[in-house]
């Protein structure tokens, strides 16, 4: 797909991944530019009669009663991008900032912010020049919407700020320039549009939703791995089993795990070698699958969110009277349903590392190991071998615990307490990203120590066919480890695999599954 047009209602998570990620166009679709030059007349007959409405003839949040005159209007809009610019912290990486930018221009494009067609096609022409605004990761309260984060996108559409530009840090002004582009004036309600919304915290959530599907699969391979170096039951996961219960995820769990085993020659029956497995085996389809309909879920809410309006006040068009429409004030930019979305997923994500400690600790510990050597080498006491892999992997999961604490359910009122109730939505989905990005390491961690065990049974040809594939994807970067050596390089290799969704594919493809 060369371009994905814009129309603010056909949006998916897979065309932000697309645009954010991997550079794909974005332009506005000839409905979206209709609707919005029809949205746009009424804010301009609103100003032309000094009619009062908020945000358009209005100051903001607790001065809503304060009028603003016709002649001061763009200097309102200018001054409410420039004081709201008051993020701090590291910048937002460039994927999530250029996903705002897109999701921002998709909200626009509905035509119920009454932005001018224009603005919006500026601010994607930025977003496919390459010019990626300096965004401060915190600041948001997540109501009204995400202020500072999208003040400070609005900053280079207006030449002021920083952003990145070929590789380097610059003047928003000196880019702009450089791509050939004029920035914007603001017109009247335009400043207020651009940043009164949950594009922050819906950028970061549907970027951590599409790479949280994709590692719960990812997860069942290792798992597999797991299960094989540890000689584990398979009737665990008998479908009968699973269709007592009736948990959508934990079912399809278990049927990924049958496939992804199918064929395997290290597998055992209950009552060949023991009676039943730790649950860190036997449950996997359990803690799994619930993490899978966790994300599910989730992404079921980022998806919404991605075609959603949360701009205020609303301008909403008569069909039989285009020149009349009605202007409402609500509370769409609370982005209460995305943070605790965001809680969620941060759990989901936490489980899937937690469950991946404890085999990691089965196939280290020579007490659970059914005879693999201590942490996984040859000479252990001259090699330690894998013995603080696990450490590592157990301060993460206890990282993740600490973060699972929602950040939802907390809330501190501003502006003057007119803004009295705010979500916290962009410091739940900020936790959620880092807790998947914790979770994913573990699990790299989990597929070194599994593939090690594999050769030190010298076993990898007794693997099911999905596994081997997955194990020779691993192997095609990181060498077994016959003898202590830096080990991090290793880890960052199979965070990279399990990131890029190589080792999913190579075991889906081995199944014949795209």
């Amino acid at each position: 797909m060369d371009t994905i047009l814009i129309d603010g209602r056909e949006a998916a998570i897979k065309d932000v991944v697309l645009v954010a990620r991997y550079g794909t166009r974005a332009e506005l679709s000839a409905d979206a530019l209709t609707r919005m030059a029809a949205s746009r007349d009424i804010v301009e007959r609103c100003v032309r009669d000094e009619l009062i409405r908020y945000g358009i003839t209005t100051g903001f949040g607790k001065f809503c009663d304060v009028v603003i005159s016709g002649e001061s209007n763009a200097a309102l809009q200018k001054n409410l991008i420039m004081s709201h610019a008051v993020g701090v912290g590291e910048a937002l990486p460039d994927e999530v900032v250029r996903a705002m930018m897109f999701l921002r221009a998709n909200a626009l494009a509905v035509g119920y912010s009454g932005v001018r067609p224009a603005t919006v096609q500026t601010l994607l022409a930025l977003l496919n020049a390459g010019v990626v605004p300096i965004v401060p990761e915190k600041g948001s309260l997540g109501a009204s919407g995400d202020l500072a984060p999208l003040s400070h996108m609005a900053l280079t559409l207006c030449g002021m700020g920083e952003c990145r530009y070929q590789g380097a840090r610059m003047p928003s002004a000196d880019a702009l320039k450089a791509a050939g582009i004029e920035p914007v004036e603001l017109a009247a309600k335009e400043g207020l549009a651009l940043i009164n919304g949950t594009q922050c915290m819906t950028a970061i959530g549907a970027l951590a939703a599409f790479d949280a599907w994709k590692l719960a699969r990812g997860a069942d391979v290792i798992a597999s791995l797991t299960m094989q170096a540890l000689r584990g039951i398979t009737d665990a996961y008998d479908p009968r089993v699973h269709e007592a219960r009736g948990q959508f995820g934990q079912m399809e769990c278990a049927a990924h795990l049958r496939a992804i085993l199918e064929g395997s020659g290290l597998t055992t029956r209950q009552g060949e070698e023991r009676v039943q497995d730790a649950y860190a085996l036997r449950c996997v389809p359990q803690i799994h699958g619930a993490s899978r309909d966790a994300i599910g879920y989730v992404y079921d809410v980022v998806s919404r969110e991605i075609n959603a309006v949360t701009d205020n006040p609303l301008i909403f068009i008569n069909p039989e009277d285009p020149s009349g429409g009605d202007i409402i004030s609500g509370g769409n930019f609370h982005g209460q349903p995305v943070a605790l979305a965001m809680d969620f997923l941060g759990i989901a994500c936490a489980e899937l590392g937690s469950v991946s400690e404890r085999r990691i600790e089965r196939l280290v510990n020579p007490s659970l190991s059914n005879g693999l050597p201590a942490f996984l080498v040859k000479d252990g006491g001259l090699n330690s071998g894998f013995m603080i892999v696990q450490y590592t992997a157990a301060s993460l999961v206890s990282e993740n615990k600490v973060l699972a604490h929602p950040a939802s359910v907390d809330s501190i009122p501003s502006s003057a307490n007119q803004e009295d109730h705010v979500s916290m939505g962009t410091i739940a989905a900020r936790k959620a990203r880092q807790m998947l990005e914790n979770a994913r390491t573990v699990l790299a961690m989990e597929l070194l120590a599994a593939c090690q065990a594999i050769d030190l049974m010298d076993a990898s040809e007794a693997l099911s066919p999905a596994t081997l594939a997955a194990y020779r994807v691993l192997r095609s970067a990181v060498p077994m480890v016959s003898k202590d050596r830096i080990m991090y390089p290793d880890i960052g290799a199979a965070c990279d695999l399990l990131a890029d969704g190589a080792i999913l594919r190579a075991a889906e493809d081995a199944l014949g599954r795209s």
